[in-house]
Formats: structure tokens, sequence, C-alpha cells
């Protein structure tokens, strides 16, 4: 599935947080790992408290380096530092995906604006909308060094739309080939949580809406157990239908679980469902420091 694993490096040891996933996965699906760099014009002196890499032979030796020191012997890894300096480095790195070809994009989610944007705005957030390979999000640790990555236990949220469903597969193989159990997870909002239109009908009709709520979550449970009968018994899969606010909810439930990775698929910049906006994938992401693997799905 993963065959080709791309990690962009800027220098930082912050950005250094995306190597154990990166090289777990590797061991577990065989996959080769490319480092890259970009070179960033009129880049700042440093970033993340530590020097910038601004000049191409440094950023050689860094990759070349870091290669012989974080990942274990034997594994297959190439080095790639783009020469020619750019002003948009998210969209440098997207462009290097036709080029290098990767199947998944590992990185660390950090940006320059301080803490809070961890993920909205961010070059991360940016690869996630412009791009169409998986991307998987690791927040730095904060303790050093950064603790080992396994999967255990993985959460993937769930609406009943088929378009989000298209995250399943991939979801399915990881776990069956990292032997990590599936949570199922489907949130049904309450009259209180409802956003848009939604909102305004619960205001005028509240008792309809309630009903209409009530008949979604007997839906959703319907629907997790059949997309959990479609994958047992080859993957341990369980499931969970709760209330509330989707993006809290998928993030409560994640902590409740103490799974080691979210798995969402995601419109990037196009999704305008109530559920699957745009605004949830950040807000989970936001939110949690547990690893958040993207999955883009497109409207058929």
């Amino acid at each position: 599935m993963f065959d080709h694993i791309l990690v962009p490096l800027d220098g930082s040891r912050l950005a250094e947080a995306a190597l154990p996933a990166a090289v777990y996965l590797a061991d577990k699906l065989g996959s080769s790992i490319t480092l890259i760099h970009i070179i960033e014009r009129n880049a700042p002196e440093e970033v993340h408290s530590e020097r910038h890499l601004t000049e191409v032979n440094e950023a050689k030796r860094y990759l070349r380096d870091l290669a012989k020191r974080a990942l274990p012997h034997g594994q297959q890894v190439r080095t790639h530092v783009h020469t020619a300096e750019v002003t948009d480095v998210a969209r440098s790195l997207v462009e290097h995906t036709q080029e290098l070809e990767p199947d998944l994009i590992v990185m660390c989610t950090h940006g320059r604006s301080g803490a809070r944007d961890w993920l909205f705005g961010s070059i991360a957030q940016q690869v996630v909308s412009m791009g169409k390979i998986p991307v998987l999000l690791v927040r730095p640790a904060l303790e050093q060094p950064q603790p080992a990555f396994g999967l255990r236990q993985m959460l993937v949220p769930l609406d009943g739309k088929p378009v989000h469903s298209e995250c399943i597969p991939m979801a399915a193989d990881l776990a069956r080939r990292c032997g990590a159990t599936l949570r199922l997870v489907t949130v049904v909002p309450t009259l209180e949580t409802l956003g848009g239109t939604h909102a305004a009908a619960g205001k005028f009709l509240p008792a309809a809406t309630r009903a209409l709520l009530d008949l979604d979550q007997t839906s959703a449970e319907t629907y997790l157990d059949e997309v959990a009968s479609s994958l047992q018994p080859d993957i341990a899969v369980s499931r969970e239908v709760t209330r509330g606010d989707p993006a809290p909810g998928i993030v409560a439930e994640a902590v409740r679980l103490g799974v080691d990775l979210i798995v969402l698929a995601t419109h990037g910049t196009v999704g305008t469902e109530a559920f699957w906006a745009r605004s949830v994938p950040p807000k989970v992401s936001g939110h949690t420091r547990i690893p958040v693997l993207f999955v883009p799905v497109s409207d058929h």
C-alpha cells in the first residue's frame, strides 16, 4: 500500500518528530523512505528556535547524516534537496509528489504562528488541502527524545456517506498489516450541537428534529455493524455511536479508547458537508496529540 514514504524536513528537531512513524511504517510495510528539504526563498535565520537550512550543500549533508543517524541499518532511503529557492514550500512539496511518486507523506504538524496554528494555515494543512496523496501528521512530543511509534488501535470516524467510507479499505489494510484493532465511530449531533440550516430547523421544530436525530443514531448503529461485519474476521473491529459535536466527539472517543492513530477522510479545500466540512479535520488534528492520517476523497 505505502511503498514509498516521503518525509519533509526543515532541519529542526521538531520536524524530525515525523521520523519514528515513517520508520515504523517502512518496517511493517517494506517501504522505502525519501527525506526531502525545500530551500525557501528569504527564509528566516531560525526555525523553531533552531538554525534554518538555507544553503544547498548544508541541507544535503544534513539529510545524509540524518539518514545514517536516525534510520535503521538496511532501510532503503534516499535524500532530495530542491535547490531552486521557492516562496511557497507547501506547493513545492505537492509538486514534488508528481516527480518522486510517494504513496504517503509523513510530516510534523508545526507552524510559525504559535501553538494554535498546529494545522490550520500551516504548511502541513496546505499540503493536506492541495494534495491527492495520504498525509500522516504527527505532533512532536513534549518530551525528548520522540517516543516510539506503533499501531495497536486505530480510530476511523464515519458518517454513513459513501464518499467518506472510501478511507475504510486503506485503514483496514493498514490495520491488518500492523496487527491493529479498528475502532469505528460515528458522532450524531444533538439538538444543541447542530450547525447551519439544521440548527435553524432545530430551533423552530425541536421535537421533530430530535426525532430525526434519534433515527440517525439508529441508522448509524446499523451502518457501523454492517461495516464491522464486512471486515471481520480478518481484523478485530469494534464500533461506537456517540452524540455531540463531531470534532470534539471524535477527539474524546480517541482519548477514551487510547488509540494510536485517527484516520480521517477529507475533501481538502472542497468539502462543504455539515459533518465533514473543512472545519472538522483541522479541529480534530488541532485538538489532539494523537497522529492523524488524512485520506483524500472526492465526490463522484
